[in-house]
């Protein structure tokens, strides 16, 4: 080989180097390759007793010296993987444990998880849970019809006629500004008094319903009366539903005209801001009126369109966006002489949360100009439609047109693309306050089977972009007992309070005929809907015999989790459902991807695959093995799945029934309970119990001492065979007790953890026992009581040989203090139980070490001693290699976790760094081992996340969003009585009253705090072993300033030793990697739509029936403003008499009545 001119760290200060530490090669060569292990390796010494390990100091630093040769570095790792070996084989107790549990075999059995039954056992219950709300949701939508049918209209109703309770009454008495106190209410509201249910986390009354009216819909209206008198016949039949099933929860009646009623009735969760809830756009609602839709809305931005109507638009987009769900398809476009797309979108893609942010943040970047070009907007819009070649709902396509007016009918577009079939519907919107005539908006509807609505101020945007609904839903009423079908919606947020529910949905048809002989009525009355709890579905999946790795999981026909153990959203928006896709719950790879296509499809399977899992703390990744099994769960849209590690095919049962029937006293009284009173902790160590529900009637608490405390004063009362108490948990924890007790009495107590620099030893169980020695030691135990919420253990489980785990500490915090030698590093490992050919891991058990002693003992075995001697010095003639110990000024020896984070180091300035990610320690080293393969690295995105609020930008005096004239306006008289003032004025007098328009979003405003965290994305890496499992050096390549290191894995342990020159200049930082967790926009969404992910929609479509009544489609006139008007307004105004929003009863919501 060549000999480079160069060589490498000859700028280095200090003492004389040797030509080259390289034998037989000349100067250094950099940068080089990689250089592979040559020549015999040096036998392994004997290690050194602790004591003296622990005593020596190190001698000065030697006068001549090399970098350590290849064969110095795999001896130095030699002995640290046998001096880790030898203290857990003496301190942890693996093979004592084993022989403890075969001398109990007496007291449990060994029992088999077999994958298929027990799916199909979880499946087949869920079935008959939701099977008992099916028929309570038949039973209420049949009464409803019957109850609408033979109701008899009354124009006269008054609203002292009406006796409800009004959910929110409470909280407008409180308001002296509320709708009812301003007008002197007189509906007779009933004053009721409530219980606390924990089943409900409310206060409810069981004899009542109660009734919650949107804010902006007038309640002494004569349809809100006339629809408040004849739901209130529901109220017995939610009492007998009840009555049938206890466990039922909410059963509400959405009406159409926006009233719900509910049951029990509870007080309306009144937010600080003014309540936007409305039934009418809940995602349960939505999804039970209407059958999947292909919608494209087009927006006219030509120069007639600016200010207010601009922003009005840009708003009534956003609002329709929000009546859509994951079922549907949509596309947004702009036109003016032509049309474009105003996001990267180029067709229909799912109406998922994603995509509608995409959506509305394109949609307020719209600018006016140009001319008019109704033609444009609606040949793009059938174009999209036509399109068969991606995904979408192929059901209810329609077209959305929002525009300020026109001439042009396009009349010559509808016949070509749209004649005579009409499967396209076309609504159109009038946006804004105008002179321009309507008669083609109208007519443009009418032709092709849709509506026409008005927009002309904020007030009438929530209400008139939801009420195409109804016009969706006339072919299902129609369609009659053939779409009576029960539909089971996403995982969302229950606006009451019970947390993550799914509910499944019932329409509600109006059956009423205006005469002998007439046409059937075509509106949809509601949607009726009963909730089901997750929480209640997670109670028929086996909890603890699955092990801590082993789950089960559900998903529905979008791949959306209803039932996964990473379902936990930190923050929920009641306006959209939560959905989290199976493969974002996991980390997804391309036997998952057929998993999740094979459930979608309703197929049964079984598959074990090497997958990849995120550690429980989110810093580690693993490569396992998982079983995954999975079965259609009938009568439904979901599939159940389980997954099972190899190692829990099989579980241990505690078979205790020799005790049990020589004790007829409580449990106290068994053998081995007595290990659980604290007044054996001195002796016998600390148990921490997992807090699991052993006894309906045990408190729960998240002070372990207390719940421990509790568990002990209810084992004083209760009896072995209680039916109040789970067995299977009860038993198994006692036997734990037993076993880790004879753990202390045969290994540990007669130890001196001092000897070797251990802090304390442990053992935690799948019986849900954790046994921390000494007693003492259990102040700085930080680990969760729960084994299979304890990240060590899971790992243990997991993974071969010996897991280190440093404490956690981030780069942003202070670093560890070292005080009182309470900091330690947790090793432990599973122990594998073979009992008759069955293969288990029971139990995980290791030790604490003592972080600064075991550093110094670190520097020790990483070193040239060879025995009791004074460390190696070198002469002024003499030559020697560089050790960790005596040359720790120019060398740096760490030991890095298969994570990437500190866990021992030689040089004293770093040990407060232990635990942090170690590119924050030496980001040129951590580089240089990522690029060189020690370690992979895993990105994903966490779309849980809680964020908090961002401050609020700078957007001036004016309230946001709002046109602001010129003086010159002002000055001018026409502008005064054109459409711009009375528009002006409208949204000035509806944002007095719906105040939270120019101050907060809607999602502030349904519900929470100023400060309420909102859902992100957080981008997430890992790092992992990579494929290098051999002993290498290298070189990090950095001019004259670079660094030779080596790098070598340690058996059977989760940890890298790596020895490197330490940096001589600034030169060699190099770019940082980053594990913390970041902010994200998670990945490209116009590159996601181009693949999406495999779904099957709902398998019924209803959105033509030959028998529909298409003439009633909406009319309107435009309405020219007047001066008179505009004064009067203003004056009521300075009286302070505001005229109240009322709902706006046009054509289709007076239809309904009969």
């Amino acid at each position: 080989m060549a000999v480079p001119a160069r060589t490498c760290g000859a700028s280095r200060p200090g003492p004389a180097r040797t030509a080259s530490p390289w034998p037989g090669r000349g100067p250094r060569p950099c940068p080089g390759p990689w250089l592979p292990a040559s020549g015999p390796a040096r036998p392994l010494l004997l290690l050194l007793p602790p004591l003296l390990l622990l005593s020596l100091l190190a001698a000065p630093g030697a006068s001549a010296y090399s970098f350590p040769q290849q064969h110095t570095m795999q001896h130095w790792a030699r002995r640290l993987e046998q001096e880790i070996d030898g203290v857990m084989r003496i301190f942890g107790g693996v093979q004592q444990l084993r022989e403890i549990y075969k001398d109990n075999r007496n007291l449990f059995e060994v029992q088999e998880n077999e994958p298929q039954k027990l799916v199909e056992k979880v499946a087949g219950d869920i079935e008959s849970l939701l099977d008992r709300k099916v028929q309570a949701l038949k039973r209420l939508a049949d009464a409803a019809e019957n109850f609408q049918k033979a109701h008899r209209w009354q124009d006269n109703i008054k609203e002292e006629d009406i006796m409800y309770y009004d959910a929110k009454a409470d909280a407008e008495l409180d308001d002296p500004e509320s709708e009812d106190m301003e007008r002197g209410s007189k509906t007779s509201t009933l004053r009721l008094d409530f219980v606390e249910d924990p089943n409900f986390k409310n206060k409810v009354n069981y004899s009542y319903t109660a009734v919650q009216i949107p804010t902006d819909i007038y309640k002494g209206s004569t349809v809100i009366l006339n629809e408040l008198n004849w739901t209130e016949a529901l109220e017995n039949v939610f009492i007998e539903n009840r009555r049938q099933d206890p466990t039922l929860l909410w059963q509400v009646f959405g009406s159409a005209t926006g009233v719900t009623r509910y049951y029990p009735a509870t007080p309306w969760r009144a937010p600080k801001k003014i309540d936007l809830y409305d039934v009418r756009r809940r995602p349960w609602y939505i999804q039970g009126a209407s059958s999947p839709k292909d919608m494209v809305i087009i927006v006219d931005v030509s120069g007639s369109v600016s200010g207010l109507t601009l922003k009005l638009m840009k708003t009534s987009v956003c609002e329709m966006l929000d009546t859509l769900s994951d079922d549907d398809y949509v596309n947004v476009a702009s036109f003016n002489e032509k049309a474009q797309p105003v996001s990267c979108f180029t067709h229909l893609v799912q109406a998922n949360v994603r995509n509608k942010k995409v959506f509305k943040e394109a949609v307020q970047g719209m600018v006016a100009k140009g001319t008019t070009g109704y033609k444009a907007g609606f040949e793009y819009a059938f174009d999209q439609l036509q399109n068969s070649n991606i995904t979408r709902a192929n059901c209810n396509k329609m077209i959305m047109m929002f525009t300020d007016g026109g001439e042009d009918r396009v009349q010559d577009v509808f016949e070509k693309y749209n004649w005579p079939n009409r499967t396209v519907r076309v609504f159109t919107f009038s946006v804004g306050q105008h002179n321009y005539d309507v008669t083609p908006l109208q007519w443009m509807a009418c032709t092709n089977k849709g509506y026409y609505f008005e927009i002309p101020s904020i007030g009438a945007i929530r209400i008139n972009t939801q009420e195409y609904l109804d016009v969706l839903g006339r072919p299902m009423v129609l369609a009659g007992k053939e779409a009576k079908q029960v539909q089971w919606t996403n995982v969302y947020e229950d606006a009451l309070g019970l947390g993550l529910v799914v509910t499944g949905t019932l329409p509600v048809f109006n059956l009423t005929q205006d005469g002998p002989g007439e046409k059937k009525n075509q509106l949809i009355l509601g949607v009726m809907g009963i909730d089901v709890a997750l929480n209640d579905i997670k109670k028929l999946t086996p909890n603890y015999t699955l092990g801590a790795n082993g789950y089960v999981f559900a998903i529905d026909l979008n791949g959306y989790v209803l039932l996964h153990p990473n379902l936990k959203p930190q923050t929920t928006n009641f306006r959209e459902p939560v959905t989290l896709d199976f493969l974002d719950a996991e980390l997804e790879d391309e036997n998952k991807e057929e998993i999740r296509r094979s459930m979608i499809d309703g197929n049964k399977g079984h598959k074990q695959i090497r997958t990849l899992v995120k550690s429980l703390d989110e810093r580690y990744i693993d490569e396992v093995i998982r079983n995954y099994t999975w079965v259609p769960i009938r009568s439904t849209n979901y599939s159940l799945g389980l997954v099972l590690p190899p190692y829990s095919t099989f579980y241990l049962q505690a078979n205790l029934s020799d005790q049990i029937l020589q004790v007829k006293l409580p449990i106290s009284k068994l053998k081995d309970f007595e290990f659980l009173l604290p007044s054996s902790f001195e002796s016998e160590g600390h148990v921490f119990i997992a807090p699991r529900e052993y006894c309906k009637d045990l408190n729960a608490s998240d002070n372990n001492t207390e719940f421990l405390k509790n568990f002990i004063e209810l084992m004083e009362k209760v009896t072995p065979d209680s039916k109040q108490c789970n067995n299977f948990l009860l038993h198994n924890l006692i036997l734990d007790t037993g076993i880790t007790q004879q753990l202390v009495e045969r290994v540990w107590r007669d130890q001196d953890l001092n000897t070797y620099s251990l802090l304390a030893v442990f053992a935690a169980t799948d019986g849900g026992i954790t046994r921390i020695f000494p007693n003492k030691a259990a102040e700085d135990w930080t680990e969760n009581p729960e084994p299979f919420n304890a990240s060590f253990y899971r790992r243990s489980l997991d993974n071969h040989g010996y897991i280190f785990k440093p404490p956690h500490q981030d780069a942003l915090l202070r670093p560890l203090e070292l005080e009182n030698d309470t900091v330690g590093v947790l090793v432990s490992t599973a122990v594998e139980l073979s009992l008759g050919g069955r293969t288990l891991r029971p139990a995980v058990v290791g030790v604490k070490l003592d972080l600064e002693a075991w550093a110094e003992k670190f520097k020790v075995l990483a070193s040239n001693r060879t025995h009791q001697d004074q460390p190696q010095k070198c002469g002024p003639s003499s030559h020697c290699e560089m050790d960790c110990e005596v040359n720790n000024e120019d060398l740096l020896c760490v030991l890095i976790d298969d994570g990437g984070f500190l866990v021992l180091s030689n040089q004293n300035h770093q040990w407060d760094q232990v635990g942090r990610f170690f590119s924050d320690v030496d980001a040129n080293l951590m580089l240089a081992l990522y690029n060189n393969s020690f370690y992979t690295r895993k990105e994903s995105y966490d779309y849980q996340a809680a964020c908090a609020p961002q401050p609020p930008g700078n957007l001036g005096a004016a309230p946001r969003g709002v046109f602001v004239p010129t003086i010159a306006d002002f000055l001018n008289l026409a502008w005064w009585t054109s459409a711009a003032a009375w528009s002006l004025f409208q949204q000035l007098l509806y944002g007095l009253i719906y105040h939270s328009w120019f101050q907060a979003d809607p999602a502030e405003a349904e519900g929470s705090p100023e400060t309420r965290e909102s859902s992100c994305v957080m981008k997430q890496t890992q790092y992992y072993f990579g494929t290098v499992n051999a002993s290498y050096n290298a070189i990090i390549d950095c001019g004259n300033c670079s660094r030779l290191f080596h790098a070598q894995r340690l058996t059977n342990t989760n940890l890298l030793f790596v020895v490197a020159e330490k940096p001589l200049c600034s030169q060699c930082e190099a770019g940082r990697l980053l594990q913390k967790e970041t902010h994200s926009d998670g990945p490209e969404q116009c590159d996601l739509v181009q693949r999406p992910r495999y779904r099957r929609g709902p398998h019924i479509c209803f959105d033509y029936n030959a028998t529909e009544d298409t003439s009633d489609c909406g009319r309107g006139a435009s309405f020219p403003p007047s001066l008179g008007v505009l004064v009067s307004l203003q004056l009521l105004l300075l009286l302070g008499l505001p005229p109240r929003p009322q709902l706006q009863v046009h054509t289709l919501a007076a239809s309904r009545r009969l």
